[in-house]
Order: structure tokens, then C-alpha cells, then sequence
């Protein structure tokens, strides 16, 4: 029996194990997650308006194991893959310590690392960094947009790609609706400091443009932040911003273990998006948003390069089922609410690479609906993966 080890237990690393049992394949299937649970992206901005709540979107694995995946809790920190090893640390408290996975197949799908190393003044001020990726940092964003009473919120985006392209401004717009919802919206500047060259997604960025301008939330483009202090981030031009919330996303990159084992750089080096394989190996290959592809990097499009793993790995095995795909997607971004209700409003886009260059598509009015909508969808992906 072949064994498959699957670095990652988000969306991308459990399509990959049920697609593989979706097509017969007689393997043991192990997922490596270093948390005991899933903590699901796309409408955590929700969080800072009090519209989404954690019970809703946090999803442990035990309906993923009863399926016959043996998920193992701990944290990957080196990989052999001249050797097809894995080396992890952790586990519960019964079986925690160093361990070795042998492997077939090893499939990394990790996710990304919030890097700010290169941002002076960071490893001492990073208490002062918030943001909506993390389920801790949410909370204590949250907690202080609803309890300021004046002051200077700034938002950063690092450069492309990084997970969930239109966050920045879904965070930028959700604050600006507690804040009227709070009627101290006329006592705070928000600041969106991009460092691209115009707000992510670009099919997007005249919409964003627009909705800032009327609701008065100041835009910096083509600025890095180069340095974090107790109180203020200067950019690289030298510009320097005082701030009272600082919701920053760090720039992404993969997990130090990918360039160690020389699978990568920033992302995982992979041959096409079709093809997810290592250069190097034919037995390695990645999927989600550590994977070098030229796309941007969101729930739909993890999903669809695990479904490419998967395909390769069956075909491989000599099995004929393939999981039906191709790189298109429909997405929304969140637009907050212009008259301060915590009714979210979001519009809609999509782009389909299937042609080139890629076929945009979007509807710039924002409506509840699409909101709605959004959730539902979300909704649909955490009980098909994970079980409820």
C-alpha cells in the first residue's frame, strides 16, 4: 500500500486526501497539521463587525479521520526528499516529540507564513500588529476598533501575491462601518498604505477607488513599510504615519523547511499549474497558496490546484479517475455598509484562466446578496471537507 503524506490540513491538503479516496486509491493517507483544528479564511473580516463569529467557521478533523485519514497534529520542520522523509515535532500530549513520516507521495500544501523579518522595528513592536488572519489578532483588532474613541487606523497590504487579495480592503471598509455604526467615524483618519501600485484584486481596484473616496478613507499606493514604531510606520519613500490601530498583513512566504529541502523560494517551485509537481521530484508535489502558480492566491484556487495534485498522483498510480477542473472563479469582496449598519455589503468578480489573457468579470454595485451569498459558499466548503 502506498503511503501519501500530506503536509497541511486546510482546504487545499484535505481535497487532496478525498480526492485520492474519491478515486480508489488504495494508500494511507496521513495529513500533517499543526494545529488540532481549521480556522476557515474567506469571512473573517466579519469578525471585526460582529457579523461571523468563530463557532461557525472553526472545523476540528474528526469526520475527516472517520473517513480513513489519519491526521497527525504537529509542526513539519524538515524535509528529505532524496530520501522521502518527513521530520515533525509536536502531537497531544500522549505522543508528542520528534517523529519521521516515510512517504510515496508527499504532498505540501502548508500554507503560508506571515514574514515581517525585514521590517525594522517588527520583532519588538509585532504586538502592535493586527490583522484578520489570525484568530488571535481578529479579536484584539475587534476589541479596539470597537473601543477607540478617536485616533489614526492605518491598513497595509505587502506586495502580491498574498493570501486573499481584496482583505486589506475588506478590513479598511469593515472598520469604517463599525466606526459609523459607532457615530466617532468623523474622530479617526483611515489610511490604506498599498504597497502595489493599486489595491488587490486589480479588477477591483477602480471599485475600491471609488467606494474610499465617499466614504473618506485615504489611499497610499506603491509604498512598502520599511519600518514599525511604537507609535508610526514609515514607508520607503520616507513618508512616516502616525497610527493608533496599525492592521498590517505581513508579506508572504512559504515555511523555511520548502527552501531548506531546495523545493523553493518564496513559493513552491512547481513544473505547471497542471502540473504540481516538483522540477526536482516526481513524488513531491504542492497545492494552495504555498504554490509558486500565477494566480492569485484564494480559498477557490487552493482548492482547484489540490484538485490537480490529486489528478497527477492518480494518474501516476494508473487509475482512471480524474476530478473534473480547470483555474475560474467567482468570488466577493466585502465593501462594509456606507450608512453604518453591520449589514455587510459586497460586490462581486471573478476571472476565468482558461483563456488568455484571463477574462475578468465583475459587478461593481454592492449588495447584501452577494454577502449573503458569499457565506453560503463558505458554508458549502467546510461541510463537504470537513464533515459539517
Amino acid at each position: 500500500m502506498k503511503r501519501v503524506v500530506i503536509v497541511g490540513g486546510g482546504v487545499a491538503g484535505i481535497t487532496v486526501a478525498k480526492t485520492l479516496l474519491e478515486g480508489k486509491m488504495l494508500a494511507e493517507i496521513t495529513v500533517v497539521n499543526n494545529t488540532p483544528h481549521y480556522f476557515s479564511g474567506p469571512s473573517r473580516p466579519l469578525i471585526i463587525t460582529q457579523e461571523q463569529s468563530l463557532d461557525r467557521i472553526v472545523r476540528s478533523y474528526e469526520e475527516v479521520a472517520r473517513r480513513g485519514i489519519k491526521v497527525v497534529v504537529g509542526t513539519v520542520y524538515s524535509i528529505d526528499p532524496a530520501n522521502r522523509v518527513v521530520k515533525l515535532v509536536g502531537g497531544y500530549t500522549s505522543d508528542g516529540g520528534l517523529k519521521e513520516l516515510k512517504y510515496d507521495y508527499l504532498v505540501l500544501a502548508p500554507g503560508i507564513v506571515l514574514d515581517g523579518s525585514q521590517i525594522t522595528g517588527y520583532e519588538k513592536y509585532r504586538g502592535n500588529v493586527l490583522n484578520v488572519y489570525d484568530p488571535g489578532r481578529v479579536h484584539a483588532l475587534r476589541e479596539k476598533v470597537w473601543k477607540a474613541e478617536r485616533g489614526t487606523v492605518v491598513v497595509y497590504a505587502p506586495k502580491a501575491p498574498y493570501r486573499c487579495a481584496p482583505a486589506p480592503t475588506e478590513t479598511a471598509l469593515a472598520i469604517d462601518a463599525v466606526l459609523r455604526y459607532r457615530k466617532v467615524r468623523d474622530k479617526f483618519r483611515i489610511i490604506h498604505i498599498d504597497a502595489n501600485d493599486k489595491t488587490q484584486p486589480p479588477v477591483l481596484a477602480d471599485v475600491v477607488a471609488e467606494i474610499y473616496k465617499k466614504q473618506g478613507v485615504e489611499l497610499v499606493t506603491g509604498q512598502e513599510i520599511v519600518e514599525i514604531g511604537e507609535n508610526y510606520v514609515v514607508t520607503k519613500s520616507g513618508e512616516k504615519y502616525q497610527y493608533d490601530i496599525l492592521a498590517m498583513l505581513e508579506p508572504n512566504r512559504t515555511p523555511k523547511f520548502i527552501t531548506e529541502a531546495g523545493l523553493g523560494g518564496n513559493f513552491i517551485d512547481v513544473r505547471s499549474p497542471q502540473d504540481l509537481r516538483s522540477p526536482k521530484y516526481d513524488d513531491v508535489l504542492a497545492a494552495g497558496d504555498a504554490a509558486g502558480l500565477p494566480f492569485p492566491k484564494n480559498q477557490e484556487i487552493a482548492f482547484e490546484s489540490a484538485l490537480f495534485a490529486a489528478n497527477k498522483i492518480l494518474e501516476m498510480e494508473g487509475l482512471s479517475y480524474r476530478a473534473s477542473v480547470q483555474y475560474a472563479f467567482l468570488g466577493w469582496a466585502y465593501v462594509g455598509n456606507p450608512e453604518g449598519r453591520l449589514e455587510t455589503l459586497s460586490v462581486m468578480f471573478g476571472l476565468d484562466f482558461t483563456s488568455q489573457p484571463p477574462k475578468p468579470t465583475k459587478d461593481p454595485q454592492p449588495k447584501r446578496e452577494y454577502t449573503e451569498r458569499k457565506d453560503a459558499w463558505e458554508q458549502s466548503y467546510l461541510k463537504n471537507l470537513f464533515g459539517y
